[in-house]
């Protein structure tokens, strides 16, 4: 599918799509960031979506997942705010884990923080990282896998030095 094909792909299903997905989200408004974010990853897609019998359904799935993702962050983000027992000194402990969260993922190396943000921010499975880094599955697997270790040893180190400090 070249740029031009992609574009009447796009003013052809941007609409329908969009209707089709509020009405199962309940939301225009989420309907159109998620179906707009699918077909950004149907632009990095589209050499293989013109193969498909359905284009359609491809972005669609896409746009629902991304719905569903953001339904259930939004969904533990409430949970946390409504939940009683969470005391205000425990919002600032997520706060505080959230910052050092972000600084650990900037002393990892580059790819490994692509990895982990792809897959566990993004909610990208393995394959969908492997084909947005251009790199074989294994290699993702093990970006992620060392990810994970130093991140959770710089987590650990972070919060030894904030009890340390308190």
């Amino acid at each position: 599918m070249d740029e031009r094909e992609f574009d009447e792909f796009y003013q052809a299903a941007f609409g329908r799509l969009v209707g089709q997905l509020s009405a199962m989200t309940g939301s225009v408004v989420e309907a159109q960031d998620c179906v707009q974010e699918a077909f950004v990853r149907a632009w990095l897609h589209r050499s293989t979506l013109s193969a498909m019998s359905s284009p359609d359904a491809w972005v669609r799935i896409v746009a629902w997942r991304l719905a569903v993702s953001r339904w259930r962050r939004a969904k533990q983000a409430l949970g946390l705010l409504q939940d009683r027992t969470t005391a205000p000194q425990d919002l600032a402990a997520s706060k505080l884990d959230r910052t050092a969260l972000v600084a650990a993922l900037s002393r990892i190396p580059a790819e490994q923080r692509r990895a982990i943000v792809l897959h566990h921010l993004c909610d990208l499975s393995v394959a969908d990282v492997a084909v947005e880094t251009r790199v074989p599955v294994g290699t993702v697997k093990a970006r992620l896998s060392r990810g994970r270790r130093a991140l959770a040893t710089l987590l650990t180190d972070n919060s030894t030095e904030v009890a340390h400090h308190d």
